[in-house]
């Protein structure tokens, strides 16, 4: 429950709470809450977190954990990233919310959010490990992206892929180096992941969403 969530629910009792005792006592509590500090409830500190083999100890590799959310679907959305050294620390972490869009636009957000981040500390002599619990954004980028761009951008079908205009920001940025795509299962306690979803669902919380 955030602040504001609390005062509501303090502003409600004082219009049944009349006596002159209740309304100081009431007063007294508002003026505390506004001295409270609001902290994040992500209390691990992410730097601690273990590295997969892979990434820990080369120097040339980043590893870049994202997560999307929607309440909805379609409905307001948001995304979480977090990019971690070879050596385990936190070089960025962010989220980000949309008021009308769908789970996995949020989740090709996600690593387009993270990778324009990277582009600018990167050479092509890096690695990118990304992890994601899209199967959508793995199988995408592993397999169907290839037909659809050897299809002039089209399915077998012969229709648009759907957020065509992600998977175009998505196939240019995995461009910048080595990037390769790794699928985790969530909700299944990854650390990384869960700290990602947590990013993306705080934000969503504290837009009102």
């Amino acid at each position: 429950m955030n602040k504001n969530t609390i005062k509501q629910k303090i502003s409600a009792l004082s219009k049944v709470l009349t006596s002159e005792r209740s309304k100081s006592a009431i007063q007294t509590l508002i003026e505390e809450l506004d001295k409270v500090e609001v902290k994040s409830d992500l209390t691990q500190p992410v730097a601690h977190f273990e590295l997969p083999k892979v990434v820990k100890d080369k120097s040339h590799a980043f590893a870049l954990f994202t997560d999307g959310a929607c309440r909805g679907n379609p409905g307001p959305g948001a995304y979480g990233f977090l990019i971690q050294t070879y050596d385990g620390k936190v070089l960025k972490e962010e989220a980000g919310v949309t008021e009308q869009t769908t789970n996995n636009k949020m989740e090709l957000t996600a690593i387009i959010m993270g990778l324009k981040y990277l582009k600018k500390q990167v050479s092509p002599m890096n690695e990118i490990y990304v992890y994601t619990d899209s199967k959508y954004v793995v199988d995408g980028m592993r397999s169907w992206i290839h037909n659809w761009k050897k299809r002039g951008w089209k399915k077998a079908d012969n229709k648009v892929p759907e957020n065509v205009d992600l998977w175009q920001q998505l196939d240019e940025l995995a461009t910048i180096c080595t990037v390769q795509f790794n699928w985790v299962k969530g909700h299944a306690g990854h650390p990384q992941n869960e700290h990602v979803d947590k990013l993306a669902n705080i934000i969503l919380d504290e837009s009102g969403y």
